[in-house]
């Protein structure tokens, strides 16, 4: 079973989010994506600067069985990606709530994270 953090929020296309405390948004795909995906071979990410529309495709992410688009589950501006996935993509797989986020974003409103699920919600979407 996929370990879904509490404190986190999650959209049906297997992003999670986090706020932090500058009032950033760190996202990544849940550990329930990366066991769908398997051996993660490939991130494809975001411009650091890009402006994304909440739903937006913001990347790719390919394993040995499939690749698999990244949507920005909020509007805002791109504000870092990871750089380290470039070299070692596998840490989507090993460390997906940690070391394997996919990039950061400046939400274009804040509230817009409130309608986001839950990890009960999360858990309850993927049957977990």
């Amino acid at each position: 079973m996929s370990h879904i953090p509490t404190e986190l929020k999650y959209v049906s296309s297997h992003e999670w989010l986090r706020l932090e405390a500058d009032g950033s948004v760190t996202v990544g795909i849940t550990e329930h994506a990366q066991e769908l995906l398997g051996d993660v071979v490939f991130v494809e990410l975001p411009k650091a600067g890009a402006v994304l529309a909440a739903d937006e495709q913001a990347g790719v992410v390919e394993s040995v069985k499939a690749a698999s688009d990244v949507y920005s589950p909020i509007a805002g501006e791109v504000l870092e990606v990871n750089a380290e996935l470039e070299g070692a993509p596998e840490l989507a797989n090993s460390a997906p709530y940690a070391e394997g986020w996919f990039f950061r974003i400046r939400p274009a409103n804040v509230a817009d994270l409130d309608a986001l699920m839950s990890a009960d919600a999360y858990a309850a979407e993927i049957g977990a």
